[in-house]
């Protein structure tokens, strides 16, 4: 019940209900949050936050690149984070970070001042996130292009970019299919509303490269990954055409991990999740178990 669970709001922790924010605020108006989520998890040795710091120095950097400032210095945030995994209940969930300007204004430019800091901890959604892994989803590509870096500064995790995203899922989601796939402006494959998308082709592990895409963590990890694992992998511009040809295809995320995709477009995948796919999928999941050591650093103990 979310009326059990305390929220992290400005140094202090307040109940569920009262993380409120007015509704004329500059970042309710202006899409001007920015925010994080992270995945926590449990294994034997107690319950463990999955590459804290990564997501914590990209919330400064998304900071830095829309000119905001933070309340708080990364040791203050990232042992903030701890203790609400700590005062909330949950063996595994997600935690979400959200930065905001709470003051009242009608005006384009948001106040000076430094955004205030909330702190949440949502449960996970547990088995339908089985459910999904096991099957696979639908996906094609939406008649929203991405963002185009020109723009905005793609790498930063801001509320008002993500109406991007949501478009391109109503789209897809009208048309059929679980998840969009988006092209750059360029017409080649970029990511998904908030996923990013990987194919395999020959083999090898082909991503967007950055530039026009997030910066995801998860999909950083899976690149390391492969590479620990002696999987090829390619980052660069993915041609539409390759979504007709790769071997497998699948969406990843901190919330989803690794998504397979069992059809794209008119497209019926073959053997939902794929060999490259149940590989990377099967070593995530020692890793959050904590049996994987050479990725012991990706795990910030909670307890």
């Amino acid at each position: 019940m979310k009326e059990e669970r305390l929220v992290y709001h400005n140094g202090r922790f307040v109940a569920w209900d009262k993380a409120t924010v007015h509704i004329m605020s500059h970042s309710f108006g202006r899409g001007s949050a920015i925010f994080e989520v992270i995945g926590f998890h449990s294994n034997p040795g107690g319950r463990f936050v999955f590459r804290l710091d990564d997501h914590v120095r990209r919330l400064f950097r998304t900071a830095e690149l829309l000119g905001m400032r933070l309340p708080e210095g990364r040791r203050d945030i990232r042992n903030a984070i701890l203790a609400t995994v700590r005062r909330n209940p949950g063996r595994e969930g997600h935690i979400k970070i959200v930065a905001y300007y709470p003051q009242v204004s009608f005006d384009v430019l948001p106040p000076r001042a430094k955004l205030d800091l909330s702190i949440f901890v949502l449960p996970s959604q547990g088995v339908r996130e089985i459910v999904l892994r096991r099957r696979g989803v639908s996906a094609c590509v939406s008649k929203w292009n991405r963002l185009d870096p020109r723009t905005v500064p793609i790498e930063a995790k801001a509320a008002g970019q993500y109406l991007n995203g949501m478009l391109a899922r109503r789209d897809v989601r009208g048309k059929g299919y679980d998840y969009a796939i988006l092209l750059d402006t360029q017409g080649f494959v970029a990511e998904g509303s908030t996923e990013s998308v990987f194919v395999v082709r020959n083999g090898c592990l082909m991503t967007a490269c950055l530039g026009t895409v997030l910066d995801s963590i998860t999909r950083k990890s899976l690149l390391e990954l492969a590479d620990a694992e002696g999987i090829a992998t390619f980052e660069g511009r993915i041609p539409v055409s390759l979504l007709d040809e790769a071997e497998e295809i699948f969406f990843s995320s901190t919330p989803i991990k690794l998504l397979p995709v069992r059809r794209c477009g008119q497209r019926v995948m073959a053997g939902v999740p794929g060999p490259l796919t149940k590989r990377l999928m099967a070593c995530v999941e020692e890793i959050l178990r904590g049996n994987d050591r050479r990725f012991t650093s990706w795990m910030v103990a909670v307890d």
